[in-house]
């Protein structure tokens, strides 16, 4: 069996469905954390819209979300490399009572 016959170790094939493919629009993130997991919530919220839904929920284990985390931060200096730095917004504020411990994203 010559090299090009092996199949590479550690490789995964990943399917993207056509419905995942399109993705999600998300403007909040609620973030609650456990022990045991970390628990994102992404939501889109509307002005003028009293309501909002959880359009995604993803559960991550505590060491997964520090390696996301240091993905995430790593393509963000990468973007803002390429053009520029990202800009924020002043500080939005949004009434909300979700209950619970929360974070910001």
């Amino acid at each position: 069996m010559d090299q090009k016959d092996k199949a590479p170790q550690n490789q995964i094939n990943i399917e993207l469905s056509e419905e995942t493919a399109d993705g999600i629009y998300s403007n909040l993130a609620i973030i609650q954390h456990s022990n045991q997991e970390f628990v994102v919530d992404f939501i889109k919220v509307m002005p003028g819209v009293p309501k909002a839904k959880v359009k995604a929920r993803v559960v991550l284990t505590p060491q997964h979300t520090k390696r996301f985390m240091r993905a995430l931060a790593d393509n963000l200096r990468k973007f803002e490399s390429m053009y520029g730095e990202i800009q924020e917004a002043e500080d939005i504020k949004m009434p909300m009572a979700f209950g619970g411990p929360t974070g910001q994203a």
